[in-house]
Order: C-alpha cells, then sequence, then structure tokens
C-alpha cells in the first residue's frame, strides 16, 4: 500500500469516525470464511457496517478525529475488525447471538456516545443500553401512565358523580 493510499485510507475512516457516535472494535479472527460470511450477512441485515482495518491506520484515523477515544487505541492489537451502528446496542446483540455457534467475535472496546468501554466484559452492559427509541417509548408510556388511570377510574365508576368523587377520593 503507498504512502497516498494510506493517506486516503486514514482519511475515510476519520470522515467515519466523524460521522458514527457508535462504534465498536472487535476481534473476528480464527473464523473460517463460512462463519465470516455469516457474520458479514447478520451485520447487513442488522444495518450494521463491518470493516476489517489496520490498526495503525485506525489508530492515526482516532487521533486526527475530533472525539476523545480515551483508552480505546490501547486495544488495537491484533486483529481488528470495525462495526459502525445507528442503534447503540445493536452490535453487541448480534456478537452476543454469533457467539451462540462460535467463540467469535470477541468485543475489544466501544465507543457509544462519548462514553468507552473496554474489554469483552463489557458486552452484557452494552446489550442493556437503550436506543433512542426505546427510551423516548418509555418516556411517552410514562407520561400516558397517570392519565390513563385517571380515564379508567372514571370508566368504572359508571359516570356517576358519586362514583367519580370515590375514585377521586382513593386516590
Amino acid at each position: 500500500m503507498t504512502r497516498e493510499e494510506k493517506l486516503n485510507v486514514i482519511e475515510d475512516l476519520t470522515a467515519q469516525l466523524a460521522e458514527n457516535s457508535t462504534i465498536y472494535l472487535a476481534d473476528i479472527s480464527g473464523l473460517n470464511a463460512v462463519a465470516t460470511s455469516e457474520l458479514r450477512r447478520a451485520c447487513y441485515k442488522a444495518g450494521i457496517k463491518l470493516a476489517v482495518v489496520k490498526n495503525t491506520l485506525l489508530s492515526k484515523a482516532m487521533e486526527a478525529s475530533d472525539k476523545e477515544f480515551g483508552e480505546l487505541p490501547d486495544v488495537l492489537k491484533g486483529n481488528t475488525s470495525l462495526m459502525f451502528a445507528e442503534a447503540s446496542n445493536a452490535p453487541a446483540k448480534l456478537i452476543k447471538n454469533f457467539r451462540k455457534k462460535s467463540d467469535k467475535p470477541l468485543l475489544k472496546g466501544a465507543f457509544i456516545a462519548e462514553e468507552v468501554y473496554i474489554g469483552d466484559d463489557q458486552l452484557d452492559t452494552l446489550v442493556s443500553i437503550k436506543s433512542k427509541e426505546e427510551v423516548i417509548g418509555d418516556i411517552i408510556g410514562l407520561l400516558q401512565s397517570p392519565a390513563k388511570n385517571v380515564i379508567s377510574g372514571l370508566k368504572a365508576s359508571g359516570g356517576k358523580i358519586a362514583g367519580i368523587l370515590k375514585t377521586l377520593s382513593e386516590k
């Protein structure tokens, strides 16, 4: 790879790092061709971009990026695959499901919304992170809950003033 090609790759990686707020680093070494193809298909179906990158080029792209990656460049040893996704927990769920069949991929680290997670032991934590849509749904459900309780209480009393007063006094 010429120096110019390396600079182009670093520029592309820096742009991808800037565009995405969910970045996972995984080790997929040791997977055979069939398993690697299955992983790539699963990533495509889940809306996850998967790319195998050179550690030195990724490290330089992280340095050139505006984001603070903390200890994440320290895990760039051995084979490294880069995963980008919209949903913050999608790659973690994919890795966990894929590891039911195989012992790989191993999570090296993740960068999610300015937070850095290091090590494969963080996988369960990352799986439990809620996506933006899930959090919005929870908030809407919580906001609707008191109104639903009042309406159901009013309906249960038959609409009579005595029933309404009784329901309101109990609450």
